[in-house]
């Protein structure tokens, strides 16, 4: 189970015209029995740019090593 304020990475197809595979969101709610997550993304300036609901196989725990990477979503 993924706990509430871990980072994620999006491993599914985007549910969102602005997200990608691969970007990292924080989960903000988890939902009965971790069948799924409530997961924010934002931008560097902390501005969120999606909030999506997403089932518990579309995201996986980030793992150390992992590099973040920046893009831009305009």
């Amino acid at each position: 189970m993924i706990a509430e304020h871990s980072l994620v990475v999006l491993d599914s197809e985007p549910p969102h015209e602005k997200l990608t595979r691969g970007d990292v969101g924080t989960v903000v709610h988890v939902y009965k029995d971790a069948k799924g997550y409530e997961v924010e993304f934002v931008d560097g300036g902390g501005r969120t740019v999606a909030l999506v609901s997403v089932g518990a196989h579309d995201v996986r725990p980030i793992k150390p090593g992992e590099l973040l990477h920046a893009r831009t979503t305009v």
